[in-house]
Protein backbone atom coordinates (compact mmCIF):
# COMPACT_ATOMS: atom_id res chain seq x y z
CA UNK A 1 0.00 0.00 0.00
CA UNK A 2 1.07 3.46 -1.06
CA UNK A 3 2.00 5.06 2.25
CA UNK A 4 4.60 8.02 1.75
CA UNK A 5 2.35 10.89 -0.50
CA UNK A 6 4.24 13.88 -0.87
CA UNK A 7 2.60 17.57 -1.97
CA UNK A 8 4.82 19.09 -5.04
CA UNK A 9 3.17 22.76 -5.03
CA UNK A 10 4.22 24.39 -8.36
CA UNK A 11 5.03 27.73 -7.37
CA UNK A 12 8.04 28.62 -10.08
CA UNK A 13 6.00 30.40 -12.67
CA UNK A 14 6.26 33.89 -14.02
CA UNK A 15 2.73 35.62 -13.64
CA UNK A 16 2.63 36.85 -17.17
CA UNK A 17 -0.68 37.40 -17.31
CA UNK A 18 -1.27 38.65 -13.72
CA UNK A 19 0.99 41.50 -14.40
CA UNK A 20 3.49 40.77 -11.04
CA UNK A 21 3.74 38.27 -8.96
CA UNK A 22 0.48 36.47 -8.23
CA UNK A 23 1.34 34.23 -5.64
CA UNK A 24 2.18 37.44 -3.50
CA UNK A 25 -1.11 38.72 -3.98
CA UNK A 26 -3.67 38.89 -1.11
CA UNK A 27 -6.66 37.45 -1.61
CA UNK A 28 -9.42 39.70 -1.87
CA UNK A 29 -12.27 40.70 0.98
CA UNK A 30 -15.14 38.03 0.95
CA UNK A 31 -12.60 35.27 0.55
CA UNK A 32 -12.64 32.81 2.96
CA UNK A 33 -8.87 33.96 3.78
CA UNK A 34 -8.93 37.21 2.95
CA UNK A 35 -6.06 39.40 2.78
CA UNK A 36 -3.59 36.04 2.77
CA UNK A 37 -1.26 36.33 -0.14
CA UNK A 38 -2.84 33.65 -2.48
CA UNK A 39 0.47 31.57 -2.77
CA UNK A 40 0.27 31.20 1.08
CA UNK A 41 -3.11 30.26 1.14
CA UNK A 42 -2.97 27.44 -1.67
CA UNK A 43 0.18 25.73 0.67
CA UNK A 44 -1.55 26.16 3.25
CA UNK A 45 -4.48 24.04 2.05
CA UNK A 46 -1.61 21.01 0.37
CA UNK A 47 0.05 21.54 3.93
CA UNK A 48 -2.72 20.55 6.24
CA UNK A 49 -3.57 17.44 3.98
CA UNK A 50 0.06 16.55 3.11
CA UNK A 51 2.69 17.81 5.77
CA UNK A 52 5.45 16.40 4.10
CA UNK A 53 5.20 18.90 0.85
CA UNK A 54 7.61 20.58 -1.41
CA UNK A 55 7.16 23.97 -3.10
CA UNK A 56 9.37 24.50 -6.44
CA UNK A 57 10.29 27.92 -6.53
CA UNK A 58 11.93 30.00 -9.54
CA UNK A 59 15.62 31.19 -8.48
CA UNK A 60 14.66 35.04 -8.11
CA UNK A 61 11.66 34.28 -5.79
CA UNK A 62 13.16 34.72 -2.39
CA UNK A 63 10.16 36.35 -1.14
CA UNK A 64 7.89 33.61 -2.11
CA UNK A 65 10.58 31.19 -0.43
CA UNK A 66 10.57 32.42 2.60
CA UNK A 67 6.86 32.56 2.98
CA UNK A 68 6.38 29.17 1.79
CA UNK A 69 9.18 27.51 4.05
CA UNK A 70 7.62 29.40 7.08
CA UNK A 71 4.66 27.75 6.48
CA UNK A 72 6.25 24.39 6.34
CA UNK A 73 7.30 23.15 2.85
CA UNK A 74 10.38 22.06 2.24
CA UNK A 75 11.62 24.19 -0.92
CA UNK A 76 13.30 22.98 -3.68
CA UNK A 77 14.50 26.06 -6.26
CA UNK A 78 14.33 25.02 -10.15
CA UNK A 79 17.11 26.97 -11.49
CA UNK A 80 16.08 26.55 -15.43
CA UNK A 81 12.06 27.06 -14.50
CA UNK A 82 11.59 29.65 -17.56
CA UNK A 83 11.58 26.54 -19.39
CA UNK A 84 8.14 26.12 -18.33
CA UNK A 85 6.07 23.33 -15.86
CA UNK A 86 7.31 20.27 -16.89
CA UNK A 87 10.76 21.34 -15.88
CA UNK A 88 9.48 22.55 -12.35
CA UNK A 89 7.58 19.36 -11.75
CA UNK A 90 10.20 17.01 -12.76
CA UNK A 91 12.84 18.66 -10.30
CA UNK A 92 9.76 18.50 -7.32
CA UNK A 93 9.42 15.00 -8.30
CA UNK A 94 13.42 14.40 -7.56
CA UNK A 95 13.44 16.11 -4.68
CA UNK A 96 10.88 13.35 -3.32
CA UNK A 97 12.05 10.26 -5.07
CA UNK A 98 11.73 8.51 -2.29
CA UNK A 99 8.11 8.56 -2.10
CA UNK A 100 5.38 6.02 -2.91
CA UNK A 101 3.05 8.67 -5.09
CA UNK A 102 2.99 12.64 -5.84
CA UNK A 103 0.04 15.15 -5.41
CA UNK A 104 0.84 17.45 -7.95
CA UNK A 105 -0.76 21.27 -6.96
CA UNK A 106 -0.58 24.69 -8.21
CA UNK A 107 0.29 27.50 -6.22
CA UNK A 108 -2.42 29.75 -7.98
CA UNK A 109 -5.20 27.46 -6.85
CA UNK A 110 -5.93 28.74 -3.17
CA UNK A 111 -9.50 27.75 -3.02
CA UNK A 112 -8.86 23.76 -3.14
CA UNK A 113 -10.33 22.16 0.48
CA UNK A 114 -7.97 20.35 2.18
CA UNK A 115 -10.18 17.68 2.50
CA UNK A 116 -10.31 17.13 -1.27
CA UNK A 117 -6.56 17.20 -1.34
CA UNK A 118 -6.76 14.61 1.24
CA UNK A 119 -8.91 12.10 -0.72
CA UNK A 120 -6.85 12.34 -3.54
CA UNK A 121 -4.42 10.81 -1.16
CA UNK A 122 -6.15 8.43 0.22
CA UNK A 123 -7.54 6.90 -3.39
CA UNK A 124 -3.54 7.14 -4.34
CA UNK A 125 -2.88 4.97 -0.76
CA UNK A 126 -6.08 2.76 -1.74
CA UNK A 127 -4.43 1.62 -4.99
CA UNK A 128 -5.43 4.19 -8.08
CA UNK A 129 -2.60 5.16 -10.20
CA UNK A 130 -3.38 8.44 -11.07
CA UNK A 131 -6.14 10.34 -9.05
CA UNK A 132 -8.32 13.59 -10.21
CA UNK A 133 -10.65 15.70 -8.62
CA UNK A 134 -13.63 16.73 -10.53
CA UNK A 135 -16.13 19.04 -10.00
CA UNK A 136 -20.00 19.21 -12.45
CA UNK A 137 -17.96 16.31 -14.42
CA UNK A 138 -14.68 18.51 -15.49
CA UNK A 139 -11.66 17.49 -14.03
CA UNK A 140 -9.79 19.69 -12.01
CA UNK A 141 -6.70 20.00 -9.41
CA UNK A 142 -4.64 18.17 -7.83
CA UNK A 143 -3.45 15.32 -9.77
CA UNK A 144 -1.71 12.33 -7.62
CA UNK A 145 0.29 10.12 -9.38
CA UNK A 146 1.72 6.54 -8.03
CA UNK A 147 5.18 5.20 -7.49
CA UNK A 148 5.01 3.75 -11.13
CA UNK A 149 4.90 6.74 -13.27
CA UNK A 150 8.15 8.33 -11.56
CA UNK A 151 10.31 7.88 -14.43
CA UNK A 152 7.79 9.94 -16.64
CA UNK A 153 7.37 12.61 -14.16
CA UNK A 154 10.95 12.89 -13.24
CA UNK A 155 11.92 13.00 -17.33
CA UNK A 156 9.28 15.92 -17.91
CA UNK A 157 10.85 18.86 -19.35
CA UNK A 158 9.63 22.10 -20.74
CA UNK A 159 6.03 23.02 -21.13
CA UNK A 160 5.42 19.43 -21.06
CA UNK A 161 3.19 18.90 -17.78
CA UNK A 162 1.54 16.21 -16.06
CA UNK A 163 -1.24 16.78 -19.00
CA UNK A 164 0.83 15.00 -21.26
CA UNK A 165 1.38 11.99 -18.92
CA UNK A 166 -2.85 12.11 -18.27
CA UNK A 167 -3.21 11.74 -22.43
CA UNK A 168 -0.51 8.65 -22.37
CA UNK A 169 -2.66 6.70 -19.58
CA UNK A 170 -6.25 8.13 -20.25
CA UNK A 171 -7.53 3.74 -18.99
CA UNK A 172 -5.73 4.54 -15.79
CA UNK A 173 -7.02 7.83 -14.74
CA UNK A 174 -9.61 7.48 -11.35
CA UNK A 175 -11.90 10.75 -11.61
CA UNK A 176 -13.01 11.29 -7.56
CA UNK A 177 -16.45 13.56 -8.18
CA UNK A 178 -16.64 16.29 -5.63
CA UNK A 179 -18.61 19.22 -4.21
CA UNK A 180 -15.24 21.52 -4.16
CA UNK A 181 -15.50 24.26 -7.02
CA UNK A 182 -12.45 25.17 -6.14
CA UNK A 183 -10.62 22.17 -8.05
CA UNK A 184 -11.55 24.12 -10.93
CA UNK A 185 -10.67 27.95 -10.15
CA UNK A 186 -7.11 29.02 -10.92
CA UNK A 187 -5.94 32.47 -11.23
CA UNK A 188 -4.20 33.47 -14.07
CA UNK A 189 -5.68 37.35 -13.88
CA UNK A 190 -6.77 39.82 -11.46
CA UNK A 191 -9.90 39.37 -12.39
CA UNK A 192 -10.56 35.49 -11.15
CA UNK A 193 -10.03 36.92 -8.04
CA UNK A 194 -13.81 37.98 -7.89
CA UNK A 195 -15.19 35.66 -9.99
Amino acid sequence: MAANIRGIFLAAGYSTRFGSNKLLQALPAGASEAGTPIGLAAANHLLEALPESIAVVGPRAQKLSRMLRDAGCNTVVCKNAGEGMGTSLAAGVRAAADADGWIVALADMPFIRPETIGAVAKALRDGAAIVAPSFRGERGHPVGFARRFYEELASLHGDDGARDVLMRHPESVTLLDTDDPGVLHDIDRPSDLTR
